[in-house]
């Protein structure tokens, strides 16, 4: 197997591994990423399936920093009262303060792109609320979702729900190297009353960022292996 070939494989596997994802919806997509077709379905070494595609660009570029795109809610999401306006916000703002921490403790972080960057574009594509052990959505605008459901015994627990879908590219020309779809369960919610924040999904928000890192000192490795 080359050396390139190599690469890429290292950089799919740890980019999509972390405890904290459960699963990985597959349908339905956000519309963010620009080919869901080449996504394929794996597991990772924890054995989390995970959908992820990664270009053989990938190991051909040179890439010294990183250029941080702010994250974004994509569509654009609408609060509600179980998801307020100070947790959409609050969400991503966790999500760009953890993902720069982390990644500025391994590769120097850039203000804006270009050659020899590599870019990471973030968006949380889903938050939701959903009743443990069962099965039923009620759907909200942005695929945002908050279930309600009632037994004979009270309420039951909630799952706090969250996904996302990155994509990479090279900061010269825009061409996209890689994509991926991850999820995880946060801190459950009490009840269908409780409103979810930020708290609620922070350690996931972390685990893909320690990823994230992770992924990039790996392939920077494996590259270094690899002219020798």
């Amino acid at each position: 197997m080359s050396s390139h070939r190599s690469l890429a494989l290292l950089f799919a596997a740890t980019l999509v591994s972390a405890c904290s994802s459960k699963k990985v919806p597959v349908e339905p997509h956000a519309g963010f990423l620009s080919n869901y077709s080449v996504l394929k379905e794996g597991q990772t070494p924890s054995g989390q399936k995970v959908l992820s595609w990664v270009s053989p660009a990938l190991a051909n570029g040179h890439y010294t920093s990183v250029y941080l795109a702010p994250s974004q809610f994509y569509p654009r999401a609408e609060p509600t009262e179980r998801i307020p306006q100070s947790t959409l916000s609050g969400v991503t703002s966790y999500y760009d303060a953890t993902l720069k921490q982390a990644l500025g403790k391994v590769v120097p972080l850039v203000s804006k792109p270009g050659p020899y960057t590599l870019i990471v574009r973030p968006a949380i594509t889903q938050v939701a609320a959903s009743t443990q052990g069962l099965r039923f959505y009620e759907w909200l605008p942005v695929t945002l979702v908050a279930a309600g459901v009632s037994t004979a015994t009270g309420i039951r627990d909630r799952d706090s729900e969250i996904a996302t879908e990155v994509s990479f590219h090279d900061g010269a020309t825009g061409e996209v190297v890689a994509e991926v779809v991850r999820a995880g369960l946060g801190v459950p919610l009490e009840n269908d009353k409780q409103v979810m924040t930020p708290d609620n999904v922070k350690g996931v928000l972390d685990g893909w960022a320690t990823d994230l890192s992770q992924s990039y000192v790996a392939v920077r490795k494996a590259r270094v292996v690899g002219i020798h």
